[in-house]
């Protein structure tokens, strides 16, 4: 405690954390006891609407490709597009150290004008993730005495000094309007 309290002398930010940062210790405490309610109903009745989604852009991505694949392995998509629809017909195309050629978001992004499939693929891409890490996982996080998700406050937990969360990261949950 010693040694610590004189580097903030030192640095003369000895205020900001008695003002500021020893007070917020309470306040996080208690957002972390207190919990987040969630509707897990709602949430039931998303993830069956997100799945809907799915199938209907999985149709219509296995309908374009002419074929079907598992559009979530870049192992599988990877050839379809670049070999079988040739979206990008010179040698340009990025490829993994693996060897595979690269699916990821930004790759594909490059390539949306190139072919309708991609479009297609990244609107998948958004709606399994919904459905995969938020209207199917929250759920799962409620506390069964409190009915709440008890988030960890991180005050420290960032480079930048900003707080952060984690279990769940409250941060990337998306707004209601951008789950519909």
């Amino acid at each position: 405690k010693n040694k610590l309290e004189e580097r903030l002398k030192q640095n003369d930010i000895l205020d900001i954390f008695f003002d500021i940062e020893m007070p917020l210790v309470h306040i996080l405490a208690d957002m972390e006891i207190t919990g987040i309610g969630i509707n897990p109903k709602k949430l039931k009745k998303l993830s069956c609407e997100l799945e809907k989604k799915l199938k209907d852009l999985e149709k219509k991505i296995y309908n374009i490709a002419k074929k079907e694949f598992n559009i979530n392995s870049p192992a599988q998509l990877g050839p379809v597009l670049f070999e079988d629809l040739k979206i990008q017909k010179d040698s340009k195309v990025k490829k993994t150290k693996t060897g595979a050629y690269s699916t990821n978001e930004s790759q594909l992004e490059k390539f949306k004008e190139n072919h309708e499939i991609i479009k297609e693929i990244l609107k998948y891409r958004e709606i399994f993730k919904l459905k995969t890490t938020y209207s199917d996982a929250l759920p799962k996080l409620i506390n069964k005495k409190t009915k709440k998700i008890h988030a960890t406050f991180n005050q420290v937990g960032t480079a930048t000094g900003r707080l952060s969360s984690s279990d769940p990261n409250m941060q990337n949950i998306p707004q209601a309007g951008e789950l519909s």
